[in-house]
């Protein structure tokens, strides 16, 4: 593959990545998120878009080295859950701030939480960096999920 096009390529798969985030940023916490109680360990407001920049750069780069390799399709299951996990990552974010449903927004990202450990155990079969690369995204699902969970309990 010439070099061009591996740029671009990874340019695109970025960019992918980052239209979960675009989209989930149009629902900001706002007034309902902060009179809700939340947990002493709920991270500070400015977390949020350090992190997931960071995140949707690291799934863009997991899927361009997967991308990127022989006998590996866009049709082929390792992407079928990619894509899953990345409508799920978008969808979070309309839930829960969009809608106010704390609840659904706990079994949605449970949901997420699957299809991000499918997905790395299929792409670290594929390319163990690109599965690597997913490892920090979980971690943060799971703290999100726990973060959810104790919002759920405590609302």
């Amino acid at each position: 593959m010439k070099k061009s096009k591996q740029v671009i390529g990874l340019v695109l798969w970025i960019f992918v990545c980052s239209l979960a985030g675009i989209f989930g940023a149009q629902f900001e916490p706002g007034t309902w998120y902060e009179l809700l109680q939340k947990p002493t360990w709920t991270p500070p407001n400015w977390a949020f878009p350090v992190v997931w920049p960071l995140l949707y750069l690291m799934m863009g780069i997991s899927a361009w080295l997967l991308w990127k390799m022989k006998k590996v399709y866009l049709s082929g299951t390792e992407f079928t859950w990619f894509f899953v996990q990345l409508i799920l990552n978008a969808l979070w974010s309309w839930i829960f701030f969009g809608m106010n449903l704390v609840a659904t927004g706990l079994a949605e990202i449970l949901l997420l939480w699957i299809a991000i450990l499918f997905t790395i155990f299929l792409f670290w079969s594929r390319k163990r960096l690109a599965g690597l690369l997913l490892v920090p995204y979980l971690l943060w699902v799971s703290y999100a999920s726990a973060l959810n969970f104790a919002i759920w309990q405590l609302n």
